[in-house]
């Protein structure tokens, strides 16, 4: 297998950030995901981390749509799931057009950026399902999924707020993504990414797919969310300082 790591080291970053991954489409929140690729960035390139990851997150989207396909809001899905795609075509456009060190900069950015709208944000109140906000977010969340399936930061800020019910969330969530990530896996074949050694590594860590997606299901409603969120913003937080030191 060309891997130009050792093994060891890619394993002890990889199998956390696919359990994280996981346990967010579960139903912990879509949101985690933005940890994967920061993580794996310590010891590969993002590129590399996200062409791993993708074959995983859709994977991972099959599980959770089917776990949670009777909890769908779909007038939120309608708002959503085209500005999404665009996004992701806007993604193919620009995103790897940028060099590496750039590519690390901006993980590290959204990573920082995004724990600290959740250390800050105060709103308790449920909101409306703007269309507005809705086709932004949407857009935004496709296109940094695109790069580094930072999706769910950007998706959180607009579907959080409207205070859904934790499985009806889920279920929305769980179909956006697997649309926009099937969607990448196209982009991806084109650009090259998806190659058998990439793909060698992603089945090496496809057990744990179903095993964090369950757990996250199981989890959702027995577990203190404000402990177990901090402690992962903290972690990202800290992630993203790295790889903006490393950028430079």
């Amino acid at each position: 297998m060309d891997f130009s790591v050792p093994l060891v080291p890619f394993l002890l970053v990889a199998v956390p950030a696919v359990l994280i991954s996981a346990l967010g489409k579960g139903g912990l929140g879509s949101a985690m995901g933005v940890m994967g690729v920061p993580l794996m960035s310590l010891v590969i390139s993002p590129v590399q981390a996200a062409a791993i990851l993708l074959p995983l997150l859709l994977i991972m989207d099959l599980f959770a749509i089917w776990g949670w396909r009777r909890f769908v809001d779909w007038h939120i899905l309608k708002i959503i799931l085209l500005p999404g795609l665009a996004g992701v075509g806007l993604g193919w456009l620009i995103f790897y057009q940028l060099p590496e060190s750039a590519i690390r900069f901006l993980v590290g950015c959204i990573a920082i950026l995004f724990c600290c709208h959740q250390f800050f944000s105060r709103n308790t109140k449920p909101g409306k399902p703007s269309r507005l906000k809705g086709i932004f977010w949407a857009t935004v969340s496709g296109f940094s999924s695109f790069g580094v399936h930072a999706g769910g930061a950007p998706l959180s800020v607009y579907m959080l707020p409207l205070k859904l019910d934790k499985k009806i969330l889920a279920g929305t969530s769980a179909i956006f993504f697997g649309v926009v990530n099937l969607s990448k896996m196209v982009a991806y074949d084109g650009l090259g990414e998806l190659t058998l050694s990439n793909l060698k590594l992603s089945a090496m860590l496809l057990p744990l797919c179903p095993i964090g997606v369950y757990a996250g299901m199981k989890l959702v409603h027995r577990i203190r969310e404000d402990i177990f969120y901090r402690v992962l913003y903290t972690g990202l937080f800290i992630t993203g300082i790295k790889l903006i030191i490393d950028a430079f």
